[in-house]
């Protein structure tokens, strides 16, 4: 790959970043060495991070099932270790349609109700949000269906993106924040899901400004 200095400001990069936003894809053996180690340093300095954020999960879990009756599952990217420094963490539970209304009934003390957003074909879910211990927690409710594919292609990722590839995504991915290129980085976080499968057409949401 040729050197490359992105020219939006925040991180210098030898990357070519609108060149991988065209293929779709972060192939760890193009990156230049030196660029890699930069990247493999970022990612496993999330690691460092991961057995606190796995007992504030396990709580938020805990909290999920106990208002829904429905156990949930990490459907973000801490789960998939692609997170960065300031990744929230994302629940989903699979619900009836029907009963999506009791449902916000019986969310609404718990909870903030962040919306409903178009997912897969003319689905939707429903996003809410709320804390534990300091991180802010997303939940989404998806269709039983949707659910369901969700939890099929997390299982693929799980067992088909190597390490490499892991930190070559969180790499660009967190270039694109840094670089304030915020509706590439949007899409960018979605990556993942669309090479994986395809079907489970997750429509990009700008980040709120908390």
């Amino acid at each position: 790959m040729t050197e490359h200095t992105d020219p939006v400001g925040g991180v210098d990069t030898a990357l070519d970043l609108d060149a991988i936003l065209t293929v779709g894809w972060a192939v760890p053996e193009s990156f230049p060495p030196q660029e890699f180690q930069r990247a493999e340093a970022f990612w496993w300095a999330r690691r460092a991070e991961d057995e606190r954020l796995l007992k504030v999960r396990t709580t938020a879990a805990q909290l999920v099932k106990g208002w829904t009756g429905r156990p949930s599952r990490d459907v973000g990217s801490f789960g998939i270790q692609l997170n960065l420094e300031s990744s929230d963490l994302d629940l989903g539970i699979g619900y009836p349609v029907q009963d999506r209304q009791d449902l916000i009934k019986a969310l609404v003390s718990h909870t903030t109700f962040d919306g409903e957003h178009n997912t897969r074909f003319t689905n939707t879910r429903l996003v809410f949000s709320f804390e534990v211990d300091g991180v802010e927690i997303d939940l989404s409710v998806l269709t039983e269906e949707g659910f369901d594919v969700a939890c099929r292609m997390l299982d693929e990722i799980d067992a088909g993106m190597s390490r490499q590839e892991r930190i070559a995504h969180t790499w660009v991915k967190h270039l694109l924040r840094a670089n304030g290129r915020s509706e590439q980085y949007a899409a960018w976080k979605l990556a993942t899901y669309a090479r994986f499968c395809p079907e489970f057409d997750w429509v990009p949401i700008p980040e709120p400004s908390r």
